[in-house]
């Protein structure tokens, strides 16, 4: 059976677009461009990747990790962080250095990733992924 639809993008809710563009481009690749000449809506096309779009959101409520009784974390992102602890510590300073902050670091070695927010509040994983 054929599929229904294709993929085209995932789309993020913010108050800045332009700056939450420009923080998955640091840690992504790629360059965020505004659609038709709008400030409010901005695409990130991640290189060999998805296509990530910003929308702004007036009166924008981040969700609160890991709580979901209030205002639920909605979705994450999983991130490639590398095959070792030392490449995900590496990308957890430049994440840092970016204006993401930490939620969860604890008992990495069990969970194989490290959870943060970016920042508009999103929460995503730098996950250690063995590269076959």
């Amino acid at each position: 059976m054929p599929p229904v639809a294709r993929f085209r993008s995932v789309v993020l809710d913010c108050p800045d677009p332009r700056a939450l563009a420009d923080f998955y481009a640091a840690v992504l690749g790629g360059r965020p461009d505004a659609e038709d000449g709008e400030d409010d809506w901005f695409v990130l096309r991640v290189p060999g990747g998805p296509r990530i779009a910003f929308q702004r959101v007036e009166g924008y409520t981040p969700p609160e990790w890991p709580r979901a009784d209030h205002n639920p974390q909605q979705f994450h992102l999983d991130l490639d962080g590398g095959a070792t602890w030392a490449e995900i510590d590496a990308a957890h300073e430049r994440v840092l250095a970016l204006g993401a902050r930490p939620l969860d670091l604890e008992d990495r070695e069990k969970k194989d990733f490290q959870v943060y927010a970016d920042p508009a509040g999103h929460p995503f994983c730098l996950c250690r992924i063995d590269h076959p």
